[in-house]
């Protein structure tokens, strides 16, 4: 750990790396922390359990950003990238109740654990056809060729894009995720594509909606039903849920899997416990190591945006009226105050009521199925290349920039290659 005098640097990439030294010394020395971040945007760190798990459950903390103080310039810095320029600010993310709540149980439908069961087959198919593109080279790069596009063309089956147009989300998907890595402009003008894209879907759909709901309807169209019968739903709002759902939805999943994988690797007997439970038919330690990888090293670093509605105190430190707080939720989970060695990879680990996927009423609604995808893909990775091993020194990995998401860039790895075999079924 850092001496107590010295202030660790923030946000810088040698940080990015590991930030958890850093994290340790603000719990310890400053668990309040206000520091201007990299956009110049001034805001508070939130990096204690106790005090994390009240500020996400603070009615007092907005989501919609017309309550943070600064102007419009220092407004646009914050949220999802590209989100205010193509109109889709009135999702989940950026709203309270009543708003959030109606929302909520419009798309709260279908997550259910019937629909996600029912998504298990789809999920397993996707994994198989991914795994199926490499396993025959004895060689990946994890993140391009299978954590990236497993969530993304599942998320899009959820939702109801089309075989023929998942494609074009892969690639506006991929421009968001780089977090500034691509050309310039190069993420607004994805998700202003995205957004005519989606209007225009939206309208198809709406066109051509039968009567009565099909088993199994896909989301969009169950939003349209929803707003064509009481519900009030305009079509900005069903395009700003179905565009974070996208954005929530693949970002979160790619970073487990990713995250998840590489911490394996480099913990082989916690690696090989769990390869070895998979190989008996046991699902236990499948169960708890997912959440026990959402925990060490989640997908989600900080909560996103939240601002002050009233001067409030927490952790002793006073917080004033609109100011932005942000809850460092991989800071939160490895609290020694919470959990028993902290920084310890445990699969096993039972008492694990970690906060990576939030708390209170902005816990994440998608986290079940993001759960089924990092247990699909996990286990059958395990299963299918069980001497998998990483392809590169852990110092020459570069971890993604950006705020609010944790996930590597590459991935690569090794492994014996499997004999060719008869071709499955396509699955796309």
């Amino acid at each position: 750990m850092n001496a107590p005098h010295i202030r660790p640097e923030l946000f810088t990439w040698e940080f990015a790396s590991d930030p958890y030294p850093a994290y340790a010394w603000l719990r310890e020395h400053a668990p309040v922390h206000r520091t201007t971040l990299p956009s110049g945007v001034e805001a508070w760190l939130v990096t204690r359990y106790a005090d994390a798990k009240q500020a996400l459950a603070d009615q007092r903390l907005s989501k919609n950003p017309v309550h943070h103080s600064k102007d419009a310039h220092g407004k646009a810095k914050t949220g999802i990238p590209g989100e205010r320029s193509a109109n889709l600010m009135t999702h989940l993310l950026n709203i309270d109740p009543p708003d959030h709540t109606r929302l909520r149980r419009l798309v709260s439908k279908a997550f259910t654990p019937r629909r996600v069961a029912e998504f298990t087959p789809r999920v397993q198919e996707l994994t198989d056809h991914l795994i199926d593109q490499f396993a025959h080279k004895g060689s990946a790069d994890l993140i391009h060729e299978f954590a990236f596009p497993l969530p993304i063309y599942a998320i899009c089956d959820l939702l109801g894009v089309p075989r023929e147009d998942q494609d074009d989300f892969r690639d506006w998907a991929g421009m968001m995720i780089r977090h500034g890595g691509g050309p310039r402009g190069g993420v607004a003008r994805s998700v202003k594509k995205m957004r005519g894209y989606l209007a225009e879907l939206i309208h198809r759909k709406r066109e051509a909606l039968p009567d009565t709901p099909d088993p199994g309807e896909d989301l969009i169209s169950g939003l349209i039903r929803a707003s064509d019968h009481g519900e009030h739903l305009t079509e900005n709002e069903a395009a700003a849920m179905c565009f974070v759902l996208l954005f929530a939805g693949f970002e979160t999943t790619i970073n487990l899997i990713g995250n998840g994988t590489y911490a394996l690797l480099r913990n082989p007997k916690q690696r090989a416990q769990l390869q070895q439970s998979i190989e008996r038919g046991e699902q236990e330690l499948l169960d708890t190591g997912i959440e026990e990888l959402l925990r060490y090293d989640g997908p989600v670093e900080l909560a996103t945006w939240r601002y002050a509605t009233d001067p409030l105190e927490i952790g002793g430190q006073r917080i004033a009226s609109g100011d932005p707080v942000l809850v460092v939720l991989a800071a939160a989970d490895r609290d020694p105050a919470r959990f028993d060695e902290p920084d310890t990879l445990d699969l096993s680990r039972r008492d694990n009521q970690h906060l990576g996927y939030g708390h209170g009423i902005h816990y994440c609604l998608g986290a079940p199925l993001a759960r089924l995808e990092g247990r699909a893909a996990l286990g059958t990775l395990l299963h299918r290349l069980p001497d998998l091993r990483l392809a590169a020194d852990p110092a020459d990995l570069r971890w993604r920039g950006g705020l609010i998401m944790r996930g590597l860039r590459n991935l690569p790895v090794e492994f014996t290659a499997a004999q060719p075999s008869a071709p499955r079924i396509a699955s796309r």
